[in-house]
Formats: structure tokens, sequence, C-alpha cells
């Protein structure tokens, strides 16, 4: 999994997956749009496991399905 993929492509990919992204492909707003996928799976915990065992310099942690309706999401 070195290949850089664009945002398009990791959501194709890894539909409704919780994906470690290394070097991310940023806007000025910090919107991800692409980079490597370092790390892939439908248990969010064990991809933040992955990613402290990687310790990539710069990473982003995306979900790529829909959120549940009344979602709260806590930064």
């Amino acid at each position: 999994m070195d290949e850089l993929l664009t945002m398009t492509e990791i959501e194709a990919k890894f539909d409704s997956e919780w994906v470690l992204i290394e070097d991310p492909r940023t806007d000025e707003a910090l919107e991800v749009h692409g980079g490597t996928v370092r790390w892939h799976g439908k248990d969010r915990d064990e991809v933040y496991r992955r990613a402290v065992e990687i310790r990539p310099k710069r990473f982003a942690i995306v979900y790529t399905g829909k959120m549940p309706q009344d979602t709260e999401i806590v930064l």
C-alpha cells in the first residue's frame, strides 16, 4: 500500500472503513484530498493502534462511510 491515492480512489477502495493516510495531501483548510494509505479497517480503535505502532510523522485518519443520523463528533 505505498501508492499515492486521491480521496475518490480511497473512498471507492475502502468503503465505510477507517483509513490511516500518511503524508496527506491537503488544501488551505486542511481538507484531505489524498495520500498514501498505511492501514484501513472497520474497527476505528485498531486503526488508531496501528498509527501508534507505525508512528508516521504526518498523517490523517478519515472515515469513508456515512455517519449515522444524530451522531456527534468530538474533537
